[in-house]
C-alpha cells in the first residue's frame, strides 16, 4: 500500500497539467495535494453516480483531455504518442457507435455513468496494459484484419457509385440550364 500512495505522490508531484494545477490550489488553500486530488475523485464520483448531468460529465472526461494530448502528440516529433492516442479514438468511436445501439439497455443500469468513465479513463491511462491497447490488440484489429478487403471493396464501389450519381446530377444539370436558357431567349 505504501508503493502505491509512494507512486500517486509521484504523479501528483509531476509537472504537467494535472501536476500544475494541484501545484497551484496547493499554493492557495494549503491543503496537500493527495487530499485536493482524493478530494477531487470523490466529489466527481458522487456527482456521476447521483449528479443532474452526469452524461455531459463523463463525455467531457472521455474527450477533453484526449483531444489536448492528441493535439500535443501531433505538434511532437514522436511516433508512438500519435500510435496510443489514434489507438484511444478508434476505441472510443467503437465504444460510441455501440453505446448509441445499446442505450436503451445500459441506461438503465444504476451507476452507468460512473463505469463508463472509469472505462474511458481505464482507456486513456498512460500505462502499457491501458483498455485501448488491450481492446484494440485483442478485439478491433483481429476484427479488422479478418474483414478489412470486404470493407475496401464495399467503399470502393460505394465510391464509384456515388462519383457515377453526381455526374448524373452534373449533366442533367447542365441539361436544364440549357433549356431554361433557351426558353429565356425564346420569350424575349
Amino acid at each position: 500500500m505504501a508503493a502505491l500512495q509512494q507512486r500517486l505522490e509521484r504523479f501528483l508531484h509531476s509537472p504537467g497539467p494535472i501536476g500544475d494545477l494541484l501545484a497551484q490550489l496547493e499554493a492557495r488553500t494549503g491543503v496537500q495535494r493527495l487530499y485536493l486530488a482524493s478530494g477531487s475523485v470523490t466529489f466527481l464520483g458522487l456527482y456521476l453516480m447521483f449528479g443532474y448531468g452526469a452524461s455531459l460529465l463523463c463525455n467531457v472526461i472521455g474527450f477533453v483531455y484526449p483531444a489536448y494530448v492528441s493535439i500535443k502528440a501531433i505538434e511532437s516529433n514522436i511516433k508512438e504518442d500519435d500510435t496510443m492516442w489514434l489507438t484511444y479514438w478508434v476505441v472510443y468511436g467503437v465504444f460510441s457507435i455501440a453505446e448509441f445501439f445499446s442505450d436503451l439497455f445500459l441506461y438503465w443500469f444504476p451507476f452507468y455513468y460512473a463505469g463508463k468513465c472509469l472505462f474511458l479513463v481505464w482507456c486513456m491511462a498512460p500505462v502499457p496494459w491501458n483498455g485501448s491497447q488491450l481492446i484494440y490488440h485483442s478485439v478491433i484489429r483481429p476484427f479488422f484484419l479478418k474483414h478489412h478487403q470486404a470493407v475496401d471493396n464495399m467503399m470502393g464501389d460505394i465510391g464509384t457509385r456515388a462519383l457515377d450519381a453526381a455526374s448524373s446530377v452534373t449533366r442533367e444539370g447542365v441539361k436544364a440550364s440549357l433549356n431554361l436558357a433557351e426558353y429565356v431567349e425564346k420569350v424575349k
